[in-house]
């Protein structure tokens, strides 16, 4: 009540003295806050015009053209409606780039409507992104409702359209003739021509109106409501003149297709042009077929130009899953992989082991889509397709037999190529795993290493690995190699380690920790063993350079477990922390020659 009146008087203080005082924002959000755009709009409008630095401002300008937008009739009133659409964009587009969270910090009571309770905290908050999003969901609706009150609007006009020639198609036979039995005597391969396009323009008509109907749905309430009746044509000479108006609910029209229809069918307007695009496709697709053998180059990109096209769209409307279609689709998978077999083929000699497989990757992809295409082309009911696109599949293929004889050696090529390519990618998979080096290999996944002779401690993906070499009963040695990605190290470091200490049978109580500096040019690793000899862990410490190998290497025994490790880049020295079990944790440092710094 109190709000009510607190309203009822700021009306007031507007409408006597809103030209004689200056506008104050605090009290225009009143009216604004509670929705009465259509009264805070003059000034609000005055308001922008003497402070264009409010984006709160901006904010409800979009708002209220926005709803002068909604109120707008779509077929009648179509060009205000889209001045109110650009206005509100337009501030929005304002509020949008001038709302930040400063802004909200400094104005919160304006965006009150935005308030929500974090349920991080518990408490009520404004956030900057609700406001941002608001703005960008009130910017796409409008966006939307004008494209389709464009569509909207276009659909009525080309049904209208459409149907005024239609008639005028009709009118020029029903002058023409006497009777409609003298049309009928009369009539000859143009007249036949004259009742196909009769069929087409009113199908114009009816589909644009139907289009238009199903935008007119999408809007919700338009002020229109129009419901199609179609008359029928009982009389040739007597019926058919009257004209319609596109605007009434009640509309009625002549329905010149079905008089038209005791003469044609719709398969003879719109299926034969789409049964000689079918050949003309596949003789596209032939013509890319014989260019890759030819010429010895990727038509990859031909192929989805010509898919992209998508000049057979039509076609679905008689037949969901047109057979022609899928078997393009099967060409098309066929091409795009004989396409990247022919490209990667340059580089099968690469040492890249990630290069091979990606390569790899991309063309089982490829089979696998030709693979699943034919299977599905297979599962067909030969005999019905034969019916529906007889004329494409004699002009394409001859007989239906060879047709069924091509998917099914296409279907026996793509398994035999995917499993020949699938067993590829498994070597490789594995391939990745190992560091080549002579008659070794190095594993690169710890938890696979087994009872091996190198076992890693420390992986660092694409880049290094460390561990311990166990060559015999008395002989470790440490070992650092780099990983590349033909698998064959760059850098190769083996040094000596306490052998007595990092026992094989004692691996499982070894860590391997690292470090390397900012280019990766310094290594130091560190093996540690968690069980104690005399009180301490004892551990093993090496510095690798990459230029020159190893620099030094150091066994050194720790009072608690190393955990930690970093290289200082300014002095050399490398860094060890040690914690202990309650959390307590200690610094060693070794200086660049590897020697203790007490």
């Amino acid at each position: 009540m109190i709000f009510r009146i607190m309203l009822l008087g700021l009306l007031l203080f507007f409408s006597l003295d809103s030209y004689a005082q200056k506008i104050k924002y605090k009290d225009l959000i009143i009216l604004l806050s509670s929705k009465q755009y259509e009264k805070a709009e003059p000034f609000l409008k005055r308001y922008l015009k003497d402070n264009d630095d409010n984006p709160n401002a901006f904010l409800y300008m979009g708002i209220t053209f926005q709803e002068k937008a909604l109120k707008n009739d779509p077929l009648l009133q179509t060009g205000v409606l889209f001045t109110n659409i650009d206005s509100a964009l337009i501030y929005y587009d304002k509020a949008y780039k001038t709302i930040d969270e400063r802004e909200i910090r400094k104005n919160d009571e304006y965006y009150e409507a935005y308030s929500r309770r974090d349920l991080r905290t518990g408490k009520f908050v404004i956030k900057l992104s609700d406001v941002q999003l608001d703005i960008e969901n009130r910017s796409n609706k409008l966006k939307e409702r004008k494209d389709k009150v464009t569509q909207l609007k276009n659909y009525l006009l080309n049904a209208s359209g459409a149907y005024t020639r239609s008639q005028k198609i009709f009118t020029d036979l029903q002058q023409k003739y006497s009777t409609e039995n003298d049309f009928l005597l009369q009539s000859t391969e143009q007249t036949l021509s004259i009742l196909k396009k009769i069929n087409i323009v009113f199908d114009s008509c009816t589909e644009a109106f139907n289009a238009y109907k199903s935008i007119s749905k999408e809007l919700g309430k338009t002020g229109h409501d129009q419901r199609l009746q179609l008359r029928e044509i009982k009389d040739m000479k007597k019926e058919g003149l009257s004209e319609p108006d596109f605007l009434n609910d009640d509309l009625k029209i002549w329905d010149f297709k079905s008089w038209a229809s005791l003469a044609i069918s719709r398969i003879e307007t719109e299926i034969n042009p789409l049964r000689d695009q079918l050949v003309k496709f596949d003789i596209e697709m032939n013509k890319l077929r014989a260019k890759l053998q030819k010429d010895s180059v990727s038509v990859k990109q031909d192929v989805l130009k010509l898919l992209h096209e998508d000049k057979l769209k039509d076609l679905k409307k008689y037949d969901p899953n047109p057979m022609p279609i899928e078997l393009f689709a099967m060409k098309a998978a066929e091409l795009e992989y004989r396409s990247d077999v022919l490209v990667n083929k340059k580089f099968k000699d690469s040492a890249d082991v990630k290069l091979q497989l990606t390569m790899i990757q991309t063309e089982v992809a490829d089979i696998k889509k030709l693979d699943s295409v034919s299977s599905n082309l297979l599962k067909r009911n030969f005999e019905t397709e034969e019916k529906n696109y007889g004329l494409f599949i004699s002009k394409a293929f001859g007989k239906v037999e060879v047709l069924k004889n091509t998917i099914s050696a296409t279907q026996d090529f793509a398994q035999r190529e995917r499993k020949k390519k699938e067993e590829r990618i498994i070597l490789l998979s594995k391939s990745l795993n190992w560091i080549v080096l002579g008659t070794d290999s190095i594993p690169l996944l710890i938890e696979s290493a087994g009872d091996l002779k190198f076992r890693p401690l420390f992986v660092e993906p694409e880049k290094f690995t460390f561990g311990i070499n166990y060559k015999d009963s008395t002989s470790t040695l440490g070992y650092f190699y780099s990983i590349t990605p033909s698998r064959i190290p760059d850098i190769k470091v083996n040094y000596p380690v306490d052998h007595q200490k990092f026992l094989k049978q004692k691996f499982s109580s070894l860590k391997g920790i690292a470090a390397s500096d900012v280019g990766s040019s310094t290594y130091i690793t560190l093996i540690v063993s968690s069980e104690k000899v005399d009180e301490k862990f004892p551990a093993s410490i090496a510095k690798i350079e990459r230029a020159t190998g190893l620099v030094w290497s150091v066994n050194i025994a720790f009072d608690l477990i190393p955990s930690e490790l970093s290289i200082n880049s300014d002095n050399g020295q490398v860094i060890v922390k040690t914690t202990a079990p309650d959390g307590a944790s200690k610094i060693v440092t070794l200086d660049k020659k590897g020697k203790l710094i007490q």
